[in-house]
């Protein structure tokens, strides 16, 4: 298991342990973690998951693919550090990772 942070746009926290293995969105929808609405359950069709991961962690995480990248271009305010939830693997490198939530996910 790694401790995964997420924090909602008001700031609100959330730990949340998740299997290695498992990804951030279903560790998110299995611990009801708001603003990660994962419309398409996690095959990478809907960038409803679209989290915000901090620069620290951004080495740690393996790069995006063509799909991901063009999901995240119709995602609401994307930045340098935006990932689709249900593309990151847990693994014990992601340990104490923090992510952030957009204000919206539509």
């Amino acid at each position: 298991m790694s401790l995964i942070i997420f924090i909602e746009h008001d700031g609100t926290r959330h730990e949340v342990d998740i299997a290695e293995g498992h990804s951030l969105m279903e560790g998110a929808v299995a611990n009801m973690v708001p603003g990660i609405d994962a419309d398409c359950g996690g095959a990478c069709a809907c960038a409803t998951c679209h989290v915000h991961v901090e620069p620290a962690w951004l080495e740690r995480l393996p790069a995006q693919s063509e799909m991901e990248a063009s999901l995240l271009e119709f995602a609401p305010d994307p930045t340098a550090g935006s990932r689709l939830a249900c593309q990151i693997r847990v693994s014990p490198c992601l340990n104490g990772m923090t992510v952030h939530l957009p204000a919206a996910q539509h």
